[in-house]
């Protein structure tokens, strides 16, 4: 005799689905378990890792290209200090016949004879009938921190 045949003869209920194919547990098949359920796919782990890695790829070149641009501005600084150091020092050997004052702006003059400078409050176009003395080389302003910048 068959099961369905015993269950009718003993009025019990005999469940018609196989036990090895339902679960207690339906949210953690890794397929729908109903025809109305929303479809479940696998993520596609290629993809994604292919998806990251490009992200990755961009921000890190953002960035690198940020600190190359720092690094470009840092060298640019470094080389205008540089210059005004190797200027500074050229002045302060130079001849200067007066104290000068922070933020005015002066006249550096190359003597021909000597091979050296000389430091003046008078321009190139403010000589008049008075003789430069040498070749006018650059207008400079004394800095607040004792160094000079051409102007």
């Amino acid at each position: 005799m068959s099961e369905k045949e015993k269950a009718a003869k003993d009025n019990t209920f005999v469940n018609p689905i196989d036990p090895d194919t339902i679960t207690d547990t339906p949210s953690t098949l890794p397929y729908a378990h109903t025809v109305g359920s929303a479809v479940v796919r696998p993520d596609d782990l290629k993809k994604n890792k292919s998806r990251s890695l490009s992200a990755m790829q961009q921000q890190t070149d953002m960035q690198l290209n940020q600190i190359k641009e720092q690094i470009e501005l840092l060298a640019k600084q470094a080389r205008k200090l540089e210059k005004r150091k190797q200027l500074s020092e050229m002045i302060y050997q130079s001849k200067i016949g007066f104290k000068p004052e922070i933020n005015h702006v002066y006249h550096l003059y190359e003597k021909d004879d000597e091979n050296t400078f000389v430091l003046s409050m008078i321009g190139p176009d403010e000589w008049g009938r008075s003789t430069m003395p040498g070749k006018f080389k650059h207008s400079v302003r004394l800095l607040a921190d004792h160094t000079w910048d051409i102007i």
